[in-house]
């Protein structure tokens, strides 16, 4: 079983503080839907309010079309993972799997038969009686997950379940959540500020800031086509060149910046003389010897050598703290791109079609 979930201009307010703004979207059934964002924007307060440990100031949550307004944890359709997993150190890996039927009054060998079904599905058949000391990190997430999915929820809520493990175990569990959802077809709400696992593993994204939602959509909408300053700037790594619009034509803009004038692309449709930000990815620099359809030069302060990448960073315009801001470009190893040395001064172009213009705004580094 599985179920949509609708907000409808919900809004969450603490005292004086409004953790959410009028928050509206609708999750679709069997979704693996992520809230992204960092600490503070507002995602793990939209998910206790949907799991009901959190009443709306404004607005309604609805499960399945239901409106959850007076309904409390235990009698909606959700199940939830916290962080800490909360797992019983004295109970066997089937009894805490088990655990939720038990409090249900169902029968011994009914609860047995269900963890050893959970514990195929999660791939830790055999395990059953051991006890959770006895496990790894990842395997214990396992079993948090097996012991949510064990009361059939429609819906699983994740707060950040995957960050207290090291990296290479995190990136294997984004592996394992995925699969265990398209198995089970249940609807995933996740909540992280991991751009990597939101980009992973979800069907689409809510980028939010300060309890806002900036925008939703696949990886590749939020990544390639950020319909803000915050979006363009949270997901992923870019290169932010703030000015205002010199002239425009044909979908592009050319911008007027302190490294000189820039272009690229105008999807919202700038004016000239209207503050921008123009964005440009690292991946979507180039060092060049020699002039190129849009760049700029400028000094190279750093080179970061990462295998298979190298990160060239360079001194860049001025914050609002008078100081220079840092650029990247990322340079494939089998680019065939020769790497200037600290010290050096870089020529760096790009297609103008790598390069986004938008409405000048809060960016996430800010």
């Amino acid at each position: 079983m599985s179920a949509d979930v609708e907000l409808d201009q919900l809004t969450i307010r603490f005292g004086g503080f409004t953790a959410v703004k009028s928050a509206s979207l609708k999750i679709r059934k069997g979704e693996f839907f992520s809230f992204l964002g960092p600490s503070g924007c507002g995602k793990t307060t939209i998910l206790r309010t949907i799991s009901g440990f959190l009443e709306p100031s404004e607005g309604h949550v609805r499960i399945g079309g239901a409106d959850m307004a007076g309904i409390g944890p235990n009698k909606r359709p959700t199940a939830l993972i916290f962080q800490n997993l909360a797992l019983f150190p004295l109970m066997s890996v089937a009894d805490n799997i088990s655990y939720g039927l038990r409090v249900r009054g169902v029968d011994k060998a009914t609860r047995r038969k269900r963890a050893d079904e959970l514990l195929a599905l999660t791939a830790l058949t055999g395990q059953g009686d051991k006890k959770v000391s006895e496990l790894s990190g990842g395997q214990k997430q396992r079993v948090a997950i097996a012991r949510a999915l064990a009361v059939a929820p429609d819906v699983l809520l994740l707060d950040e379940p995957l960050s207290a493990l090291d990296l290479k175990l995190r990136q294997h569990m984004r592996n394992e959540l995925r699969a265990i959802q398209q198995r089970t077809g249940v609807t995933f709400i996740y909540i992280t500020h991991d751009q990597g696992e939101a980009l992973t593993m979800s069907d689409r994204i809510a980028v939010m800031e300060a309890g806002v939602i900036q925008q939703v959509g696949d990886g590749r909408a939020v990544y390639d086509e950020p319909e803000t300053a915050f979006v363009a700037s949270f997901v992923g790594e870019n290169n932010a060149f703030a000015g205002r619009v010199a002239s425009v034509a044909d979908g592009m803009a050319a911008v007027d910046t302190p490294m000189g004038r820039l272009v690229g692309r105008n999807p919202k449709g700038l004016g000239v003389g209207a503050e921008a930000i123009l964005f440009v990815r690292p991946e979507a620099l180039r060092l060049a010897e020699g002039p190129a359809e849009t760049g700029f030069s400028a000094a190279v302060t750093a080179v970061a050598f990462e295998g298979n990448m190298s990160h060239v960073f360079l001194a860049g315009p001025a914050g609002a703290d008078g100081l220079p801001r840092q650029l990247t470009v990322s340079v494939g190893r089998g680019a065939g791109q020769a790497i200037p040395e600290a010290g050096a001064t870089a020529l760096v172009t790009y297609a103008a079609a790598q390069g986004l213009v938008l409405p000048a705004g809060q960016i996430a580094h800010d």
